[in-house]
């Protein structure tokens, strides 16, 4: 019998070598690249913050949360993935530690972070909302919960990194902001939504389905 956790880590591995080729996965392209970053200076505190983003990937946000004086630390499932955040801030000249293991569950130990940031991972997750509940544990009194999210138009695409079960995830497909902002509102003190569909620079061009950022205060 496959084990889940390794199917899932085996994917996102091979994934790695292309994953930035994605435009707002890489941020290559200038515009694109200005517009995350604006968005992150928009969200977080003054610098100097701990900031934990989960399900990481590359580390193309991490990156220009270290490049706005924050302290960042990583985590991601894939190993190639963490190679690939690490050599990048390494080669940008940024600091920032990465760390191997399930988002849903970060290997931080008793540490406690200003702010915790996931850009498209809950509908990866087997089991969301406990994941939920173990990232707002990690975050500090007054500190920020900033879920980037989305209901992806074509929900066969998110199925594609668990096969033929990934239909059996909770919010496979994506999750819209109304039934994100349900399952945070009780694990937090306020909280808002900003829709990301209209903003087609972040996305390397324009978009038709639902894309959002969910900022909440712990």
């Amino acid at each position: 019998m496959t084990d889940p956790a390794a199917a899932i880590t085996a994917y996102w591995d091979a994934a790695a070598q292309d994953f930035d080729e994605e435009p707002d996965h890489g941020l290559k392209a200038a515009d694109t690249r200005a517009a995350w970053a604006r968005l992150l200076t928009s969200w977080l505190p003054p610098a100097p913050a701990d900031v934990l983003d989960v399900g990481c990937g590359t580390g193309s946000l991490s990156e220009l949360v270290a490049g706005a004086g924050h302290r960042v630390t990583g985590v991601d499932l894939a190993p190639r993935m963490v190679e690939r955040a690490r050599a990048k801030l390494a080669e940008a000249g940024l600091p920032g530690r990465f760390l191997l293991g399930d988002a849903a569950a970060p290997p931080t130990g008793r540490e406690t972070f200003d702010v915790l940031l996931s850009r498209h991972l809950v509908w990866t997750l087997p089991d969301p909302r406990a994941a939920l509940e173990a990232w707002v544990s990690l975050i500090r009194p007054g500190g920020l919960l900033v879920l980037v999210e989305g209901r992806w138009r074509e929900a066969g695409e998110s199925a594609a990194p668990y096969g033929a079960g990934g239909g059996t995830l909770p919010w496979h497909g994506g999750i819209t902001a109304r039934d994100l902002t349900v399952a945070v509102r009780p694990l937090v003190t306020d909280l808002r939504v900003e829709p990301l569909s209209a903003e087609d620079a972040l996305w390397g061009g324009p978009v038709t389905d639902e894309r959002y950022a969910l900022i909440a205060r712990v």
